[in-house]
Parts: C-alpha cells; structure tokens; sequence
C-alpha cells in the first residue's frame, strides 16, 4: 500500500511539474524560461524537478511535442481518409481545427515563436511528409490538375489559422471581444468551406 501512494505521488508531482511548465514556457518562451521559474510555478524546490526532469530542455521537448501532437493531430486523420469526398474533407478540417483552436488559442502562436527560432530541431517532428502524401493532396490534384495541391492547403490552413494570430491585435485594438471573436470562428466554420470550394472551381 505505502509503494503505491509512492507512486501515486510520483505521478502527481510530474504531471504538477509538466503542467507549470506548459504555462510557464506559453508565457515566457523556450529562451526566457529558467527551471527556477517552472520550479515556482509548480510549488516544489528546484531540487525535485531536476530530479524529474533534469533538464529544461527535457521538459521544452515533452510540451513541444504535445503541443505539435494537437496541432497536426486534428488534421491528419481527416485528410488520410479515403472515405470522404474532397468537399467532406473541407467542412471536417474547418470544423475541427477551429474547435481545436478555440479550445487551445495560444497553440498558433506558441509553435510559429519556437519553430521559427528553432526551426531544425522540430522538422522531424512535424509530419509534413504525412499531409503531402495524403488522399486530401490526392483529390486535390484530380480536381485542379493545374494548381499545386499545396496552394490549396495553405489556403485552408491560413483561413483556419490566422485569425487565432491576429487575436491579441483585435482585443487589444476593441475589434472584437471574446464573445464575438467565437461567434466569428464559428461562422467561419461554415464560411471556409463556401470559400474553398469556390477557390477550387475558380480557373
């Protein structure tokens, strides 16, 4: 019994620890970040997290990771799926990544910071080989044979994406408020796909 309340605490403490640390690292960034920082953030001495984690680093790696993991995850099982029309691919995109991105709405500016300032420590991570090789890119290139099927997916992915970029600029400047920037989102869910689609039919 006492090994098992052991353990239990063990998994408390780290999951304590990777918690502070996925606030800390949102608010600070990977550079500005010290595990003194995560230390205080989580409650515990500096002491105890190297022992769990030995290093900031480790810990950037396992945030990073999960964060990539949510961010690519939403799209990957929609566009590998050989059982949806093009057009269903569209509307299932959209309506799943802007509920990803509403529910997570620090995760786009999150990865763009810390991929852009290390770009070649998450090239392996990102499964872009995955996207390009889907059935999505497929359809694509039999619709438009005469568009690269990548214009396409950047177009879906810019209309998904930036308006979660630009949202610190539209609360700060009054544009929209909270409410109104989900009300927004939510139209678009239905708006993307009416654009897409009529990009796609545009020769």
């Amino acid at each position: 019994m006492a090994k098992k309340k052991v353990g239990e605490l063990d998994l408390s403490t780290e999951e304590k620890i990777k918690e502070a640390a996925k606030k800390v690292f949102l608010k600070k960034g990977y550079a500005a970040t010290r595990t003194r920082d995560i230390a205080d953030e989580s409650g515990i001495n500096l002491a105890l997290l190297n022992y769990y984690f030995r290093s900031k680093e480790k810990l950037f790696d396992l945030v990073m990771l999960e964060k990539l993991e949510k961010f690519f995850g939403a799209i990957a099982p929609v566009l590998n799926n050989a059982g949806t029309t093009l057009e269903q691919k569209i509307t299932l995109f959209s309506n799943n990544y802007i509920d990803l991105l509403l529910a997570n709405p620090e995760l786009p500016l999150f990865i763009l910071s810390e991929v852009n300032q290390a770009p070649e420590r998450f090239a392996h991570r990102l499964p872009v080989g995955k996207i390009v090789e889907s059935h999505f890119i497929k359809q694509l290139q039999e619709k438009r044979p005469d568009v690269h099927p990548l214009h396409f997916l950047m177009n879906l992915l810019g209309m998904s994406v930036f308006p979660f970029i630009m949202k610190p600029i539209f609360n700060a400047s009054g544009i929209l408020n909270e409410k109104n920037f989900t009300a927004r989102m939510e139209e678009r869910k239905v708006l993307i796909p009416k654009w897409i689609n009529a990009i796609l039919k545009t020769k």
